[in-house]
């Protein structure tokens, strides 16, 4: 696992630890586990995890440390087009 980041982040006691959160997403996804850091928002922390899958794709998940959090933050960031999806240049 080169590039990938094994320190313990600051996760809550009863919460999971950055390794076993890269563990968990590389049961789940398959493939490489590109890197992953550990992210603060206001007093919860999230693990910020890039695989590259087995189809090729580069997906990026975040996963709560804290246990019972919403599963919606699991889910794939797609920040590719922040405009809205679309690939095209805004005219001024």
């Amino acid at each position: 696992m080169a590039g990938v980041a094994h320190a313990q982040s600051s996760a809550p006691p009863s919460g999971l630890s950055l390794e076993q959160a890269v563990q968990q997403v590389q049961q789940r996804e398959g493939g490489k586990v590109l890197s992953a850091e550990p992210r603060h928002i206001g007093r919860r922390v999230e693990y910020r995890i890039k695989v590259l899958t087995p189809e090729g794709h580069v997906r990026v998940l975040a996963v709560p440390a804290e246990p019972g959090r919403a599963p919606a933050a699991a889910q794939p960031s797609n920040k590719k087009f922040p405009n809205g999806g679309s690939n095209k240049k805004e005219k001024h």
